[in-house]
């Protein structure tokens, strides 16, 4: 429920509505719950990296407008691909050297985690040129 209300505060869209165009607003999309309760804070309602709790992080939390991610926490010599993104939300940061006070989410499960990876690809904006 408080999920919802920030998102009607945030003048996103309910889960299932579209945008003017048709397409599917991040606020629909099932990680935009888990977005709320576990990243705004620190990322932001917009994913800039400019939430409360984040403002005084050194380094400051990522920019997910952007669309640029710094960890290869897989491995496999690519930064950034969902893998990544799962790894260090499962995980932390500090496990691949980022902050420490991303904190690990194993315990919302691969699904939610899976969930929480489109919600933040989803935030990136797209500049039209």
């Amino acid at each position: 429920m408080a999920a919802a209300g920030l998102l009607l505060a945030l003048g996103a869209p309910a889960a299932g509505e579209s945008g003017s165009q048709g397409e599917v607003q991040p606020a629909a999309l099932p990680g935009a719950a888990l977005y709320i309760e576990h990243c705004v804070l620190c990322h932001g309602a917009e994913g800039k990296g400019d939430g409360p709790a984040g403002l005084p992080l050194v380094p400051m939390p990522r920019d997910f407008g952007v669309g640029r991610f710094k960890f290869d926490a897989d491995g496999d010599g690519r930064t950034g691909t969902d893998r990544d993104l799962f790894l260090v939300i499962r995980d932390g940061a500090g496990a691949v050297g980022g902050n420490p006070a991303m904190v690990p989410f194993g315990h919302l499960g691969e699904q939610r985690i899976h969930e929480l990876v489109a919600y933040v690809r989803s935030l990136a904006r797209h500049e039209t040129p």
